[in-house]
């Protein structure tokens, strides 16, 4: 299950927001509006970035856990799919990321 993970937390995402109740996180989340989850992500990448500073390895899996959620709290929340962000990493795989970031600058 873990390889389709991601597409199954986001499809539970999608169903916070269509038939939300007030037990979901996630659907107050939604609720709160993009402000909050933004803030949220920004917490989170700050536990990632300090975790693995110092942090032990559980730690680091962990909060990166929470981002990715989050991640795809923002994602459910703008309509955009998990597969969207797989396609445009195939797009950049193999792509030296130095060429990939000037592709975008000449665009």
């Amino acid at each position: 299950m873990s390889e389709h993970i991601l597409d199954a937390v986001y499809q539970v995402i999608l169903d916070r927001k269509a038939n939300p109740s007030d037990s979901s996180y996630t659907a107050s989340l939604m609720a709160k509006g993009i402000d909050k989850i933004l803030k949220k992500i920004g917490e989170e990448a700050t536990e990632v970035v300090i975790a693995g500073k110092g942090g032990s390895r559980e730690e680091v899996v962990y909060e990166s856990a929470d981002l990715l959620y989050h991640l795809l709290v923002l994602l459910g929340y703008r309509d955009i799919t998990p597969t969207e962000v797989y396609d445009e990493l195939g797009r950049r795989f193999g792509v030296s990321g130095i060429a990939e970031k000037a592709s975008r600058l000449n665009s």
